[in-house]
């Protein structure tokens, strides 16, 4: 592998990463919103799948954003009779969002984000430290 395409696998890795993190985010934002009226459903956690892709032209090996998937787990429910959102027996479904689960994800998100960009600047280092040696001849 070339450092072109180890910088292409990187940027890859991060662009898919920071697609990761921002759903993440909408997740955590979203974590206490409920439905509008007892019929409906709170906001459902939403995931991101990863693929791996080759570049044909450059033969690198690329990260990308497979899709974004509702996670299907159950909501939980909320004593709450006073709420717009209740059902008869007086109980609102909340999100199926974890903020601890949410914040573990973030946290491994950003470390692989980061260790792709240092990825980046060791190849960008590689090569200019070619060229300087390349100068000296």
């Amino acid at each position: 592998m070339d450092l072109k395409s180890a910088i292409e696998t990187s940027v890859s890795g991060m662009h898919s990463q920071g697609t990761r993190m921002r759903i993440i985010a909408e997740n955590i934002a979203n974590a206490q919103s409920t439905a509008r009226d007892a019929n409906g459903d709170p906001y459902r956690r939403r995931v991101v799948s990863f693929a791996n892709e080759v570049d044909r032209a450059s033969g690198a090996k690329l990260v990308t954003v497979k899709g974004v998937e509702e996670d299907k787990a159950e909501f939980e429910t909320v004593y709450d009779p006073a709420h717009p959102a209740a059902d008869p027996n007086g109980y609102v479904k909340m999100p199926n969002v974890s903020s601890l689960i949410e914040t573990m994800d973030m946290k491994q998100a950003q470390r692989s984000y980061e260790a792709n960009l240092a990825a980046v600047k060791a190849s960008q280092n590689l090569m200019v430290r070619t060229i300087d040696l390349l100068n000296t001849r």
